[in-house]
């Protein structure tokens, strides 16, 4: 088991802390494989009813996959270490989803890309002052993977769709608004809920005493404008609809829009088109598998994670430079089935 995680147990708890504080926890292949093998061992052991996933120190909850594994793939290897993370990170996130005892998520501080993935599938999803939940893959040529499409597809009022293109990031009280968190609680009270927790009260009753109303969530105040300009599933309409608009609101969104992958945005927007009609989550993921084998390797991943990660010039070169360059030939190529033995398959 590597040292990147802290498992233990408490009472009839089994509590998982993830610990790479200097990457905020940011999840490697070992993490994904050691988590998918102890919630195996717990889900056969009668004395463990309860899950905790949370971190160890630092200001994150998890700040997402390990994106500079995926770029030295995509150069180096044609993405087969890529194509590795991924199904294992995907087998993780479908075992979490189906976990047959309850799972409770503290997600306290930032919670990104693979940190959304392993805390959405909970059922009790904790938001605190400190949380900052975001799924900024379309600025460096990805796409909310992780099970993003099945969430954010299965949100009210076109929320889904203005976080996977914006990237923007949403506190505590607006991932409740949301419905990405269920709880809101103090960071000051979460020692005492995982106490009461592991001491076998019940969860739901624990979360709700030491619950405080939150403040005015900010993002519901602009419920109305992203149901309007983001109602659409083509990026050319969504952009022409803040551009028509012309309010402070509306030019901060269509240039935050501007600075993203073009090909990464209308990705996403066919995967969230597409994810609102499956039926189970083992289809999410293994659509989401095909997707992510195939953009990995194009040109604008290595480019995004190079001005955002690498070089921070914050001036990706992208290719196609236009919505307009990215046709639908290229998206059908990047949905298309993989080779039977290559498909994604859960644990």
């Amino acid at each position: 088991m590597t040292d990147e995680l802290l498992i233990r147990r408490e009472g009839v708890a089994g509590i998982i802390s993830l610990n790479r504080p200097k990457a905020i926890h940011a999840l490697t292949l070992g993490m994904c494989e050691g988590m998918s093998e102890v919630l195996t061992r717990w889900a056969a052991d009668p004395e463990v009813q309860v899950v905790i996933l949370d971190h160890s120190e630092g200001r994150g909850f998890c700040s997402g996959g390990d994106i500079n594994l995926l770029r030295q793939s995509a150069l180096e290897d044609g993405g087969v270490a890529g194509r590795q993370f991924f199904f294992a990170e995907y087998r993780l996130n479908h075992q979490l989803f189906t976990y047959e005892k309850p799972v409770v998520a503290f997600m306290d501080g930032i919670t990104m890309g693979g940190g959304v993935g392993i805390s959405q599938p909970a059922k009790y999803r904790v938001a605190t002052e400190n949380t900052r939940f975001a799924m900024p893959e379309t600025g460096i040529g990805l796409f909310p993977d992780v099970g993003g499409g099945w969430y954010l597809s299965r949100l009210e009022g076109r929320v889904g769709q203005f976080l996977a293109l914006t990237g923007a990031r949403l506190k505590g009280e607006e991932c409740l608004w949301a419905g990405l968190a269920s709880h809101y609680l103090p960071s000051e009270e979460l020692a005492e809920a995982k106490r009461r927790i592991a001491a076998g009260h019940e969860i739901a009753g624990v979360l709700g005493a030491l619950a405080v109303n939150p403040p005015e969530p900010a993002v519901a105040g602009q419920a109305a404008q992203i149901r309007k300009h983001f109602a659409f599933d083509r990026l050319e309409e969504v952009l022409a609809s803040l551009d028509a608009e012309g309010s402070e609101w509306a030019d901060k969104e269509l240039a935050s829009l501007r600075t993203k992958s073009p090909q990464a945005c209308k990705v996403s927007l066919r995967q969230l088109a597409e994810s609102a009609k499956l039926e189970t989550f083992a289809q999410n993921m293994a659509m989401e598998y095909r997707m992510g084998s195939r953009v990995i390797v194009l040109p604008d991943f290595a480019e995004g994670v190079r001005a955002v990660i690498v070089d921070k010039d914050q001036a990706p070169k992208w290719n196609p430079a236009t919505p307009e360059g990215v046709t639908d030939d290229m998206l059908d190529a990047i949905f298309a089935p993989l080779p039977e033995n290559e498909e994604w398959t859960p644990l």
